[in-house]
């Protein structure tokens, strides 16, 4: 299953990408973080359903120092997956 994610809060400059990489990594997710210029974070996470249901579940809870005011998820086609790798954050140094 593949999902795509918006997370709209305050969820930049907090951590909150390193902490979805974490999450995403610990439940065996592929996929990507990053952040959007309009100042939200962006996630595509492909693995099992229950596992998806988890990073949810955490990108609501949100890090330390975060506020996370809304999560806007989409399923997305098998396919999307194709090409994503081990879950990394993009725009990172």
């Amino acid at each position: 299953m593949v999902r795509h994610y918006l997370v709209k809060g305050r969820v930049q400059g907090v951590g909150f990408r390193w902490f979805v990489h974490r999450e995403a990594a610990a439940l065996d997710l592929i996929g990507w973080v990053r952040n959007t210029e309009e100042g939200h974070v962006e996630v595509l996470a492909a693995g099992e359903v229950e596992s998806l249901a988890e990073l949810a579940q955490a990108l609501r809870k949100g890090s330390r120092g975060s506020r996370v005011d809304a999560v806007i998820e989409h399923e997305l086609d098998a396919k999307e997956s194709e090409d994503l790798g081990p879950f990394r954050i993009d725009g990172a140094w």
